[in-house]
């Protein structure tokens, strides 16, 4: 059976990986329950508060979503599936019953708030330039470097827990070449395996599903299953995979 995640360790000097197991099985239950219940309600772990989610929203121009699914051993011997999105779900970090992101929200959030507000704001002002002036180019600039700024510093909030029970930065785990892209550690399997490994959860198998109108890059279909991305999973995927084996 083909690996559905797998990474290289740097520490170890191999690949770890993880096939599907039996996860397409929860994989199943979730579909069922997305065409079933159009309209979900989500509660917030930081807030409390219902929001209604509308799955029709991942067919709107903005694009679908992966979801995925993680078989697991329990200490006490029975088996069970967790469950995580990719990025964020109707706007929201952390929901209930969803493996949580890999940083503390409430830091994110305050380092976050003012820098976001000034970069909007420069893009207002950027859209009223003539482009290619000398204000626009300075604004763009001036833009840019905020944007890389605020990304390191987010990069910075990230925590991976692997099976040996070691802690690292995202900078740490990180294994590919060049700056680390937006939205690494936001996909589902990095989630997934922090989550198992974080609650003494022993990982079985993996699947990955998209659902929604298919991405910019065509990449993507409604209700097919994919393997851990490249770009953003794999580099991180062997530091997180580390000690399950």
């Amino acid at each position: 059976m083909s690996a559905a995640t797998f990474g290289y360790c740097e520490k170890c000097k191999k690949v770890h990986q993880l096939t599907s197991g039996n996860s397409v099985h929860g994989c199943r239950e979730l579909i069922d329950s997305f065409i079933n219940a159009p309209t979900a309600s989500l509660v917030s772990s930081r807030h409390k508060a219902l929001s209604p989610f509308a799955l029709s929203e991942l067919f709107s121009p903005s694009g679908g979503k992966m979801f995925g699914i993680l078989e697991c051993l329990c200490p006490d011997g029975s088996t069970t599936f967790i469950k995580a999105f990719s990025g964020q779900l109707n706007g929201i970090w952390e929901v209930d019953g969803w493996a949580p992101p890999l940083f503390d929200v409430k830091q994110f959030e305050h380092i976050s708030y003012d820098t976001e507000k000034e970069i909007k704001a420069l893009g207002r002002k950027i859209d009223r330039c003539a482009k290619n002036s000398g204000e626009w180019l300075i604004l763009r600039k001036i833009r840019r470097t905020l944007s890389q700024n605020l990304m390191h510093e987010i990069h910075g909030l990230y925590r991976l827990t692997n099976f040996n029970k070691e802690t690292v930065t995202l900078a740490e785990a990180y294994t590919g070449d060049g700056g680390i892209p937006t939205g690494t550690g936001d996909c589902c399997a990095p989630k997934l395996l922090n989550h198992a490994a974080r609650n003494n959860l022993k990982p079985l198998g993996i699947k990955e599903f998209y659902w929604g109108k298919e991405n910019k890059s065509k990449t993507r279909q409604h209700g097919t299953y994919y393997s851990s991305c490249s770009e953003k999973c794999q580099p991180i995927l062997g530091f997180l995979l580390c000690g399950l084996q």
